[in-house]
């Protein structure tokens, strides 16, 4: 997988979180 797309998916992923705390990605942390 590309780096950049890999750091996009993140950054979607913690802006997700920030409204929806789930224990999955707490996890991957």
């Amino acid at each position: 997988m590309n780096d950049y797309l890999l750091s996009l998916l993140l950054g979607i992923v913690e802006g997700v979180t920030e409204f929806l705390p789930v224990s999955s990605t707490a996890h991957l942390r």
